[in-house]
């Protein structure tokens, strides 16, 4: 008997369109859906709340262990939640970003929401997108997608994001944010974002959102042999 249960691990850069992929997958698939990213940008601000500087290592290290943070699926859509407060339309601003960055270098954090994340994926089916989720994370997801891309696209993915929810941005601004943080997320010391080595690299560059949602789909499909129909019974 086929196992109904198994797990999508989704990596790769900022921008590379890593959330609307996996949750697509996950509503194709019947899985739940966990965006880690969002947990990181969480703990951004769960400190900054507190005023803690996120880069004071020992400040953040004292207070890793309480950081408050829980995710919460309402319609279908994942909502997360620092200290009871909804913050889900706070997570996507390019500082809460850089923060996030700076704190998931951190092996403090980076374990509480490991071991979060973790507990997520017991008993179910699940998919998960973030940095090092095929390499540390998950490691023996069922799938593992590693999704690239030129950061010129990504840049101009986001920044059209960002206009679109009326925040003002500029394309070299995004540009250079964005070189920072894939510099900051491959050379960090702990969990750098990297591709494991049994991941299906997916290039997103020249591909429409679309195109590349279909591709993921028949990798999931090809490599655990279930398809939409069977996980809805």
């Amino acid at each position: 008997m086929m196992n109904k249960y198994f797990s999508v691990a989704i990596d790769g850069p900022a921008g590379a369109g890593k959330s609307t992929i996996a949750s697509t997958i996950a509503r194709k698939f019947n899985c739940l859906n966990l965006d880690t990213g969002a947990m990181y940008r969480a703990a951004a601000i769960w400190l900054t709340e507190r005023d803690v500087d996120v880069y004071d290592s020992e400040a953040v290290g004292r207070l890793a262990g309480e950081i408050d943070i829980d995710v919460k699926y309402v319609s279908g859509v994942q909502r997360v939640y620092v200290s009871g407060r909804d913050v889900t339309d706070e997570l996507r601003s390019d500082e809460i970003s850089m923060l996030a960055s700076a704190c998931s270098k951190y092996p403090e954090i980076r374990s509480r929401l490991v071991d979060m994340q973790r507990q997520m994926a017991k008993d179910m089916r699940v998919v998960m997108d973030g940095r090092d989720i095929g390499t540390k994370v998950l490691p023996d997801a069922s799938v593992k997608i590693y999704l690239v891309a030129s950061v010129e696209a990504r840049a101009k993915r986001r920044l059209k994001q960002l206009l679109e929810k009326g925040i003002d941005a500029t394309y070299e601004r995004v540009l250079a944010d964005m070189i920072k943080r894939d510099h900051d997320d491959s050379t960090r010391e702990f969990s750098p974002l990297e591709k494991a080595q049994d991941a299906v690299a997916l290039d997103t560059t020249s591909l429409s959102l679309e195109q590349s949602i279909l591709r993921a789909i028949d990798i999931v499909a090809e490599k655990t042999g279930m398809t939409e129909a069977m996980c809805r019974e």
